[in-house]
């Protein structure tokens, strides 16, 4: 972000206006993104998204002007990376795995801990080398060459192949293998009937808020801890070791989930995240590095929960077999809040010069997260 503000004489709010404005319109695409998950498969939609992803990244380090960058920004958005983001890869996971779904999406989410990790370290690293159009650059590359082979080896459920979730019993006749079967199939509510339930405005607002404030902190980590005394360096290792507890929390996410109910563990997740912002917040105004890291460890601790625990829980109360219209319906709000609060923290920024106000109320978006999905209950008949 700073490059780029800083060469093409932006304000900060109109850059990250572009990745909110993207944001956004994803909103769209999910909705587009889940009946055709459940009908066709993930197959066609990383395919089409890593295309479209490649090209806009492409048009993003050629261009000089925000009326290129947003619109760039906005078809990324709409038929580009949320075509391969997490709701079609948990979404399809979760069709897979049943009684082992929660280590499936632990494991499944894995790629963005280690994004979080590898990407801030080596961006740094590229941009200081070719500037901000070739780390743009390098991003287009890299989508190419990464999603587009792994759109070739996805399935859409195991039915289709003649196998049952969780691997079970892979020689039974075709004949004995449907989605009614009571050994593995869970109940499933149809688009209709969850969209009327109490637990689905829950669940779509607590991870909406949640999304959110994650968003707000991620995007304006690197510019806090730098305007906040700190060099670039320190920023992008922080960055780092938000990625590695992001990583290696993804154990403790999938063997709670083995064990324990999510209307605990997702309050736990918010509420370690909410003490990482709050350390990351402490340490800005005391200028402490050791408690900087640790607040960095801990946001990215509750974050790398936030795949794995909000997927289980929206197939463990809704089932799998409308999963993807489901998430589809639900993601229009969590995105919209997703993409409206690192705008809102940017606007705050450049009126007050200051982030502090701003990381104050994502650390209550948390709070609030976390009492909607424990007070949730999942749908009876």
């Amino acid at each position: 972000m700073n490059p780029v503000v800083d060469e093409m004489d932006w304000q900060i709010w109109q850059f990250t206006l572009g990745a909110s404005l993207g944001t956004a319109i994803g909103a769209i695409s999910g909705m587009i993104a889940g009946p055709i998950l459940d009908q066709k498969g993930p197959r066609p939609l990383l395919l089409l998204g890593a295309a479209v992803s490649s090209l806009c990244l492409l048009g993003l380090s050629l261009q000089s002007s925000l009326w290129i960058f947003w619109p760039l920004c906005v078809l990324n958005g709409l038929l580009g990376w949320s075509f391969f983001g997490p709701q079609v890869v948990s979404s399809t996971l979760s069709k897979w795995f049943i009684r082992r779904r929660g280590w499936a999406l632990a494991i499944g989410s894995a790629g963005v801990s280690l994004g979080g990790l590898i990407t801030p370290l080596a961006m740094t690293a590229i941009v200081a080398w070719a500037g901000w159009r070739g780390g743009y650059m390098a991003m287009a590359v890299f989508v190419a060459i990464v999603i587009i082979p792994i759109a070739f080896i996805m399935r859409r459920q195991p039915e289709d192949h003649g196998l049952l979730p969780d691997g079970a019993d892979k020689n039974l006749e075709n004949s004995e293998i449907t989605q009614d079967n009571p050994s593995y199939s869970d109940h499933s509510l149809t688009l209709s009937a969850a969209i009327r339930t109490r637990a689905f405005w829950q669940l779509t607002i607590g991870f909406g808020l949640n999304a959110g404030a994650l968003m707000a902190v991620l995007i304006h980590a690197f510019p806090f801890v730098t305007e906040s005394g700190f060099d670039r360096n320190l920023a992008a290792i922080g960055l780092s070791v938000n990625g590695f507890g992001n990583l290696v929390s993804k154990i403790v996410w999938g063997w709670g989930l083995s064990r324990f109910s999510p209307r605990i563990l997702v309050p736990a997740a918010f509420g370690v995240s909410a003490t990482g912002v709050t350390l990351i917040l402490t340490a800005g105004s005391i200028e402490l590095v050791p408690l900087l890291l640790i607040g960095f460890f801990c946001y990215g601790f509750g974050f790398g929960g936030t795949i794995p625990l909000s997927e289980f829980t929206w197939a463990r109360y809704f089932g799998r077999r409308y999963i993807g219209s489901i998430r589809g319906a639900g993601n229009p709000t969590t995105l919209l809040m997703n993409a409206a609060s690192p705008v809102l923290v940017a606007v705050w920024f450049d009126v007050t010069g200051s982030y502090h106000l701003a990381f104050v109320a994502v650390i209550a978006s948390f709070f609030a997260a976390a009492s909607l999905i424990a007070t949730s209950e999942a749908p009876v008949d």
